[in-house]
C-alpha cells in the first residue's frame, strides 16, 4: 500500500516527524509492506455492488495488525466502569460488563489507529478516543491511518475516506483538548 494523502492536525505532521522519527519509519514501511491485491477477495452480497470484489478490512486489519505486533507495537484496552449516577428514578445502569476502548497500536507514548470502516469512527478516533488514551497516560501523539476515496469505493458501502475527513477535520477546528495527529491517506 501506499501513502498518497497527508494531513496535519494540530501540527501533528511537523510534532511527530520532529520527536518520533524512528516510529514514523516503522509506520511508513508496514504501510507501504501491505500488498493490498492479497486482500481484495470479499465478494459483495450488496445490492449496488453484488457480485464484486472488494478489499476486506477484517483482513487488511489482520495483516497491519500482524505488522505492528512484529515491531513490538502494543493494543492498548482501557476498561470503562460506567457510573449510575445520572439516572433517575432508581433506574440502574445495565450491560456495563467488558465494556472497553482500545487503541490499535501505542508504542513509545504514540498512538496509532486503522479505520477501514464507518465515518463516524474516524472522527470518533481523532477527536474522542485519541484525547481518552492521552488524557489516561497511554499517549500523547495520534496517527490515523485511512483510505483514500479511490480506495474506500472498493470496499463496502459506508466506507469513509481521507478527502472527507479532512474536509470535515477543517471545519471542525482545533479545539484545546485535541492531541497532534499525523492523518495518512492511504490507496492500494
Amino acid at each position: 500500500m501506499k501513502i498518497v494523502g497527508i494531513y496535519s492536525f494540530n501540527k501533528g505532521k511537523e510534532i511527530i516527524e520532529s520527536e518520533c522519527s524512528g516510529l514514523l519509519k516503522e509506520i511508513k514501511e508496514i504501510i507501504s509492506s501491505i500488498d493490498a491485491s492479497k486482500y481484495k477477495n470479499k465478494k459483495s452480497k450488496e445490492k449496488t455492488m453484488k457480485g464484486r470484489m472488494l478489499y476486506s478490512p477484517v483482513r487488511l486489519n489482520k495483516a497491519f495488525k500482524a505488522k505492528f505486533k512484529k515491531l513490538k507495537w502494543d493494543t492498548i484496552r482501557i476498561t470503562c466502569d460506567y457510573s449510575d449516577g445520572f439516572f433517575v428514578d432508581g433506574y440502574k445502569c445495565r450491560g456495563t460488563r467488558g465494556a472497553f476502548r482500545e487503541m490499535d497500536f501505542v508504542k513509545n507514548k504514540l498512538g496509532v489507529e486503522l479505520q477501514f470502516g464507518k465515518y463516524a469512527f474516524m472522527v470518533y478516533n481523532v477527536c474522542a478516543k485519541m484525547t481518552i488514551f492521552n488524557k489516561q497516560g497511554f499517549i500523547k501523539l495520534g496517527v490515523e491511518v485511512v483510505p483514500i476515496k479511490e480506495l474506500a469505493e472498493s470496499m463496502s458501502t459506508g466506507v469513509s475516506y481521507f478527502e472527507q475527513f479532512v474536509w470535515d477535520l477543517e471545519h471542525r477546528g482545533v479545539s484545546s483538548i485535541d492531541i497532534p495527529v499525523l492523518i495518512y491517506g492511504i490507496s492500494a
